[in-house]
């Protein structure tokens, strides 16, 4: 896979990747900014040092979408490599050096990416939200064991109505009075395992609806 060219230009027979510390400097200059101190630039180089770090825990098709240099794909390959302490931090600082070459729009790419990976799908935050739902009704009325019955009818009704049952009995305050001082109830383990219970018949559910994805439509 052909990589894109570095862009930048040329001063005094020097080329100048757009967006290293180099061109940062001279645009300073130019800018009559010379009054940035080393620690601002070291700190500017701390930051693509640790950016750079950050692209090992990106997904592959993440980290390809971003079309790095070859050289920089190898630096980081052989930084994932690399076990010894003090050989990780010349690598690490290599890396950061690479990074540097890059061009702005690149290393925003790979901020933007690294957000990306971290935020949760719109499908997962919405699996969330209805398992929350179901839980708090499941706790509340014992109608919506019927309910939630019928709408996923391959739950273990066994399992599911001793963990509502003791998720009550969790829920109740050991002191009576913090009703009354509006403190919140205790939730216990049968709490969170009712959840996690939820949101694997709901994921099962999303599963089995969506199809494969080398189904067709049948053109009938």
């Amino acid at each position: 896979m052909s990589r894109k060219p570095t862009k930048g230009y040329y001063v005094k027979g020097q080329f100048v990747a757009e967006g290293s510390e180099l061109d940062l400097e001279l645009k300073r200059e130019l800018k009559g900014d010379v009054d940035v101190s080393r620690t601002d630039l070291k700190r500017e180089s701390t930051e693509l040092q640790k950016l750079g770090e950050a692209l090992l825990t990106l997904r592959a098709d993440l980290l390809n979408r971003l079309d790095l240099p070859d050289k920089l794909l190898d630096a980081l390959t052989e930084l994932q490599r690399i076990t010894n302490f003090e050989g990780r931090r010349r690598q690490s600082q290599f890396v950061g050096k690479l990074m540097r070459q890059l061009p702005p729009e690149t290393l925003e790419a790979a901020r933007a990416a690294l957000t990306e990976q971290h935020l949760p799908s719109a499908q997962e935050t919405a699996l969330l939200h209805t398992a929350e739902q179901w839980r708090e009704q499941l706790i509340a009325d014992d109608a919506a064991l019927a309910r939630w019955m019928s709408d996923f009818p391959d739950t273990d009704s066994q399992q599911l109505r001793a963990l509502v049952r003791q998720a009550r009995k969790d829920a109740v305050p050991a002191d009576p009075a913090a009703i009354s001082q509006g403190k919140a109830p205790r939730q216990g383990r049968a709490y969170r395992e009712l959840f996690q219970l939820l949101r694997a018949q709901l994921a099962g559910a999303v599963a089995s609806a969506d199809p494969a994805p080398d189904e067709t439509p049948d053109d009938e």
